[in-house]
């Protein structure tokens, strides 16, 4: 039998369909990938038993012939998703031990299309880093390797998704996406990863970080992968206030492989200070793949993309300042209180104990920009910055009918390398956060590799609820750039 792990999403679902292999089965071959692929770090919690008893069941569906769209398909589930029963932590110690009630929207439809959950991933303390650096449970390590043989970087936040997806250690897995964090990590891991618009799919059930910002997507093999687990996740959800009202199209069938007459717009603001030459050359090159296949490469400007990654900066903090006041020892999560403390006292031992560094920088920064005397000179001025954002993408979207820019402005770093330099780390963003602002669907796969021999990833950026013709023309680029090398251990 061909080695289960390294089957795609697709592969598997027409191999469950025809009889050649059981749910059991290809869920068994995944649990030992996660066994031997430990030293990864890229999950934080196995959920082996859950796995076997969830593909059971689809098995046993299936020979009843009521097959969902993910029915047997094992996936990892960023442990930012709540899931009933199952330890939830957002990789933050504050979170240690707390096992939900209730289970996210998301995972609750990917569940109910028959999707198998093998564990749950790690990631950047509450969704906050480029890097999966930290994270209270340890930082994930990438797959592939460097010449120099150093262990690197997955990117964040949801480098435990991207890890296990390139590791062979899940079929697919969810992220979510705040600045990039879907994008990148899959960028510096050679997978493909989806941020559908904003609304899209449903951020009940989601751990919070930035509330105007969040969204889920998949994170997969191939653009196809990701077409058929972004069915499974979007649609309305009553619960969350920012979910569209819309229905899900069949985006798969969205995949027709002919791109002839769209126009995709090339921004000449993304062309930064500094870039290296590989970054170049591989836009270069997936320029030249899409004029091959039939498109039309317009020149277009986003003059605000300049401002983006400073107002992200202003705006997400903000937003995690809210989000995260609710962790206060009281009502759930780790307490620290000694006899005698004040409640103010344990507040603060509390979240100190709680909450990592890089969780607790993002919480000053966004207390200090809302603070009075502040909020009209930060917040609100960067609000405005990004509705001048949006408006750059709108009018390029007049003209064409998607934009191509690189992903990452490198290729997966070693871990430690920008540790010191919080704002050099923030700079990994700075191709994904102007989309995010925006709240425009964005996807990544890879195009190419470094003079290292590591992935790098090219980003395409849609019009509002228009992943389809996103997915369309990645599914062009993909097949042209025809990338088949896989991480140590993968190869094969």
């Amino acid at each position: 039998m061909t080695d289960l792990t390294k089957l795609t999403l697709a592969e598997a679902r027409d191999g469950l369909a025809k009889g050649e292999y059981t749910s059991v089965e290809l869920t068994e071959a995944h649990l030992k990938s996660m066994e031997a692929h430990r030293n990864l770090n890229a999950y934080i919690t196995e959920t082996p038993d859950k796995a076997i008893e969830m593909a059971k069941a689809s098995d046993a569906k299936r020979a009843k012939g009521d097959a969902g769209a993910m029915e047997g398909l094992p996936i990892a589930v960023k442990d930012l998703f709540c899931t009933e029963g199952v330890q939830t932590t957002a990789a933050s110690h504050i979170l240690e031990g707390f096992k939900p009630e209730y289970e996210s929207t998301v995972t609750s439809k990917l569940f109910g299309n028959g999707a198998v959950m093998l564990g749950k991933a790690n990631l950047d303390e509450f969704a906050m880093g480029s890097a999966n650096t930290s994270s209270y449970y340890g930082n994930v390590i990438n797959p592939w390797k460097g010449k120099d043989g150093k262990d690197l970087v997955p990117g964040g936040s949801s480098g435990g998704s991207a890890a296990a997806v390139a590791g062979g250690m899940a079929l697919a897995a969810t992220g979510t996406d705040t600045g990039g964090s879907i994008r990148q990590p899959a960028s510096y891991c050679g997978i493909v990863g989806l941020k559908p618009t904003y609304g899209r799919c449903s951020r009940w059930g989601i751990v919070a970080f930035a509330s105007s910002l969040d969204q889920a997507g998949p994170m997969t093999k191939t653009v196809r992968d990701a077409a058929i687990m972004l069915g499974s996740m979007a649609g309305h959800d009553a619960k969350d206030s920012t979910s569209a009202p819309m229905a899900v199209p069949d985006f798969e069938a969205a995949l027709t492989g002919d791109i002839r007459g769209m126009k995709i717009g090339i921004p000449k603001e993304y062309r930064v200070d500094g870039m290296p030459e590989e970054i170049t050359k591989l836009w270069e090159n997936g320029v030249a793949m899409l004029r091959d296949a039939g498109a039309e490469v317009v020149d277009v400007t986003l003059p605000h993309t300049k401002y983006a990654l400073g107002t992200y900066y202003i705006v997400a903090p903000a937003e995690a300042s809210s989000n995260l006041a609710r962790y206060d020892g009281l009502r759930y999560g780790q307490r620290v209180m000694d006899e005698g403390d004040s409640l103010d006292d344990m507040y603060s031992k509390s979240r100190a104990a709680g909450f990592g560094k890089e969780v607790q920088r993002r919480i000053m920064i966004g207390t200090y920009v809302l603070s009075a005397g502040y909020y009209d000179a930060y917040y609100n001025k960067a609000l405005k910055v990004r509705r001048r954002i949006y408006e750059d993408f709108a009018n390029a979207f007049g003209t064409v009918d998607a934009i191509l820019a690189p992903t990452a402005p490198s290729a997966a770093f070693a871990i430690g390398e920008n540790e010191g330099d919080p704002v050099k780390m923030y700079l990994n963003d700075v191709f994904t956060v102007p989309a995010s602002l925006a709240g425009l669907p964005g996807l990544s796969l890879p195009a190419g590799l470094s003079s290292d021999g590591l992935p790098l990833g090219l980003q395409l950026i849609g019009k509002p609820f228009d992943e389809e013709t996103v997915l369309r023309v990645g599914g062009v680029l993909e097949s042209a750039a025809n990338f088949t090398a896989k991480p140590f251990g993968q190869e094969g």
